[in-house]
């Protein structure tokens, strides 16, 4: 179970958690506001293949994993053409439509400025990734940002996490906050053995974390920038 401490996170029942030497984020939905670019993409790229298009709600309940893992099963053998297509298509829309999320920016230059090593740990593309980190001039936050294709394997295994850390003395550990926004975030926090911690504007629901339970929940940025602050 997990309870309320100030009016916008929650920890699990017991001690408080000890401050983190590092931080590891997710990016599409955590940092930046993304739906609108992935959703947009993904309708282009299964028209082109003759497939219906998910709804928006659709694309938010099924983007999960990383295009390797996810577009196999969606397109068969023409899973490779299909990529091709989707990065094209995210490519050509992705920063124009790029939005941070409220108090993001602020969280992340407390976190640095304290000392708090910061990484990213993403499905997206990698290139697309780090070309969204640049035109947002973030680049100066993070140790390391690392999105799919970048390590042996993507999220929820644990090799990006291992990757992200790379450019630091820390290893995995609770000392180390794994910060995001869906199941498959926590998933790959628990598999790192770093605290899997959830950012999101609606609370976890009854049921939805049942075999990786997040250790905190926060509703906002920078609630977890306070929360850090106190500890």
């Amino acid at each position: 179970m997990i309870r309320a401490v100030l009016d916008s996170a929650l920890w699990e029942e017991g001690a408080p958690p000890s401050r983190p030497r590092a931080v590891i984020f997710d990016w599409d939905n955590t940092l930046v506001e993304t739906w609108p670019s992935i959703h947009r993409a993904l309708e282009l790229t299964f028209v082109e293949f003759g497939m219906v298009p998910w709804t928006l709600e659709e694309t938010k309940q099924r983007v999960r994993t990383s295009m390797r893992d996810s577009f196999p099963p969606l397109f068969g053998e023409r899973w490779e053409d299909a990529a091709l297509f989707f990065n094209k298509a995210v490519t050509e829309i992705h920063l124009e439509k790029l939005l941070p999320m409220p108090g993001a920016e602020e969280m992340l230059a407390e976190l640095a400025g304290a000392g708090i090593y910061l990484g990213v740990v993403s499905n997206k593309n990698g290139d697309l990734l780090r070309a969204e980190a640049a035109h947002l001039g973030w680049e100066k936050y993070f140790g390391r940002i690392v999105g799919a294709f970048d390590a042996k394997k993507d999220k929820p295994a644990s090799d990006p996490v291992y990757l992200s850390l790379s450019e630091s003395d820390i290893s995995c550990g609770h000392d180390v906050w794994f910060a995001g926004d869906t199941d498959i975030d926590m998933e790959c926090a628990v598999r790192s053995d770093c605290l899997p911690v959830l950012i999101r504007s609606e609370p976890p629901c009854n049921g939805e974390f049942d075999e990786f339970k997040p250790a905190l929940y926060f509703n906002v940025c920078l609630a977890l920038s306070n929360l850090i602050r106190r500890l």
